[in-house]
């Protein structure tokens, strides 16, 4: 791993780093954490883009070296090797927190540590806002929703979820770091956004993550069964990355007193079914639908209310979910040509 970080690395002996980052003439000095991950990459391309430093922090328990190798030369964009667990150091202007695993396989593998993630993370990210006067976005999630009894789901829906089941650990991580981010807000006047963040796609989805999108795509282009968890009537609602990128953008850059909770995702709803019968239309793929028992916890529904979105922010997704699906198939048939492991 080439990690190239400005001017001060310094370990102490609390477990954290410090960094005095950047310089030069740049609009912000902006931090994401988890930006070596699905979602991370493409926040990091689009503000290096809008002529923004960026800090990449990524322990790369999911994120990827492929994912940002082509930013390491841009001479805005800087690296570390850090887990949010641990306090962080450093100057910058404001922090994108994107830093947990996103998919049930990944978060269900250690569920202690995504709970770490979830709260000490949120802790240090917003010690480090507070202490720098920074403003800080947090990736909240549409499973603070848990699996909803209020269809669509507006922000001011407080969920069904049960904080015992497998999936709580990821959940209730989420729900506590919303608490944490409007405690010190209230407390401290810290400028802060959330972002509750709906089912999203797009190419570096990570291969083996099990969500559906990347399951579907990897074992059609296979040819393998098409594997659909119960009867495939339940539904979500599918964003692609480049449209939520740019929501998630649209909400730190929104006033002051736009502090969110803001649902942020596609309104277009599609069931599990449909979705693959349109991954087998665009891949000409012969693979045949095998049905399998749905997974515990697994939500039935889930669709945004996005009028808070539109309303406070100007957005809403514009692409499409087939024009989606055919970027998204693109970069899995790059993987799959290239050798890399993309099997579900």
């Amino acid at each position: 791993m080439n990690l190239r970080v400005s001017l001060c690395f310094q370990y102490y002996d609390i477990g954290g780093v410090y960094i005095n980052f950047g310089g030069g003439d740049v609009m912000s000095r902006i931090l994401v954490t988890g930006g070596a991950g699905f979602l991370g990459t493409h926040l990091c391309e689009k503000l290096l883009g809008g002529g923004h430093e960026v800090c990449c922090a990524d322990n790369f328990y999911t994120g990827a070296e492929r994912n940002i190798k082509h930013l390491l030369s841009n001479p805005g964009f800087e690296l570390i090797r850090h887990d949010v667990i641990k306090p962080l150091y450093l100057e910058v202007d404001e922090i994108y927190n994107l830093a947990c695993p996103a998919s049930p396989i990944h978060y269900q593998l250690d569920p202690i540590q995504t709970l770490r993630t979830n709260v000490n993370g949120a802790i240090n990210m917003l010690d480090l806002a507070k202490r720098i006067g920074a403003k800080i976005f947090q990736a909240s999630s549409s499973e603070v929703y848990g699996d909803p009894e209020v269809h669509p789901q507006p922000e001011s829906y407080w969920g069904r979820v049960d904080p015992v089941c497998m999936r709580s650990c990821y959940i209730e991580g989420k729900r506590c770091a919303e608490t944490l981010f409007f405690s010190y807000h209230r407390q401290h006047g810290l400028q802060i956004k959330v972002g509750r963040i709906f089912n999203t796609y797009g190419p570096r989805l990570h291969p083996n993550d099990g969500r559906v999108i990347s399951n579907f795509i990897v074992q059609a282009l296979k040819g393998d069964d098409i594997t659909i968890y119960g009867t495939g009537q339940q539904t979500r609602s599918f964003c692609y990355v480049e449209d939520l990128v740019k929501g998630v953008i649209r909400l730190m850059e929104a006033p002051t007193d736009v502090t969110g909770p803001v649902n942020l995702g596609s309104s277009c709803e599609t069931t599990i079914a449909q979705l693959a019968e349109r991954v087998l239309a665009l891949t000409g793929s012969p693979s045949k639908l095998v049905y399998l028992p749905l997974p515990k916890d697994d939500p039935q529904q889930r669709q945004p209310e996005i009028d808070r979105a539109r309303t406070l922010l100007d957005w809403q997704p514009k692409v499409m979910l087939d024009d989606g699906l055919k970027q998204t198939i693109s970069y899995f048939e790059h993987l799959l040509c290239k050798g890399i492991d993309a099997g579900p």
